[in-house]
């Protein structure tokens, strides 16, 4: 049996899957399967999912019969997943060489905590342009009042948390915030994690995050934060605070919320 379960979500990323897989089998901490759930692309990422695995061994290929969206085919991963921890990657992000190694040495010595993520790091093809904040140290549930506690690709989780919790919400509502739903769930089921400060992942993005702002992710961003209210007993104020800030983010003009998003990573 693995150590670890990596859980990949693959749509449309033939340009870039190699790379990521690249990354994993370099990894100094080898214990680990692969499992890669295609979700109806239209290139040939299911193709080059399949010439990897009949070159690796421990790569498990699932196919969706249509596009089905991030929370199920993660879902469709952990249903196979025998790892005792699972760890998130995307198709188009690169990891560090140590991530799986250090991340699995912090649960080992830690079993306190079911959940262990690092800050990220943001490229394109031009390089670096961007990191996020690195604050190492638990997570208390009153992050969940500003923001997301964990970086989802990065992240490394217990696999009796995904159990107890049921793994991820299927709900449009959801989409694009299933990691802080996920989030949620867990530290009301009891359980809690840690930020290292290293950078041990990199995502691939781009220098434009207007492309991303549109309402319909906003009102699931305010949906999945009122979720939170209800079931962790945050501050009704701090909620309301942030559902104003996210409305004005849809609705600002375009320079003022490229302002905040650079700053944000640090550029």
């Amino acid at each position: 049996m693995p150590k670890i379960s990596v859980i990949m979500g693959i749509y449309n990323c033939a340009f870039t899957l190699q790379e990521a897989l690249d990354s994993l089998y370099a990894q100094t901490y080898q214990d680990f399967e692969i499992i890669l759930c295609e979700d109806g692309s239209k290139d040939n990422t299911y193709k080059l999912a399949l010439e990897n695995q009949k070159q690796h061994n421990n790569i498990v290929l699932l196919k969706n019969p249509h596009n089905m969206g991030l929370n199920q085919t993660l879902n469709n991963c952990l249903a196979v997943a025998k790892g005792e921890y699972i760890a998130r990657m995307d198709g188009d992000d690169l990891c560090d060489p140590t991530r799986f190694e250090k991340q699995v040495k912090f649960l080992d010595e830690h079993p306190e905590y079911a959940i262990v993520s690092t800050p990220m790091l943001y490229f394109d093809e031009n390089g670096v342009f961007g990191k996020g904040t690195a604050r190492e140290g638990e997570s208390s549930k009153n992050v969940f009042n500003t923001g997301t506690p964990f970086c989802h690709a990065p992240c490394m989780v217990r696999k009796e948390a995904y159990d107890k919790v049921g793994g991820y919400t299927v709900d449009k509502k959801l989409l694009r915030v299933e990691d802080y739903e996920l989030w949620v769930k867990m530290y009301a089921a009891g359980y809690k994690g840690y930020n290292l400060g290293e950078y041990l992942y990199s995502m691939r993005d781009d220098r434009n995050a207007v492309a991303r702002r549109n309402w319909k992710n906003r009102k699931n961003e305010i949906y999945a934060h009122w979720l939170a209210y209800k079931r962790l007993n945050l501050s009704f104020v701090k909620f309301m605070r942030f559902s104003a800030i996210t409305i004005f983010k849809a609705v600002c003009p375009t320079f003022v919320y490229d302002y905040f998003h650079k700053k944000n990573l640090n550029r």
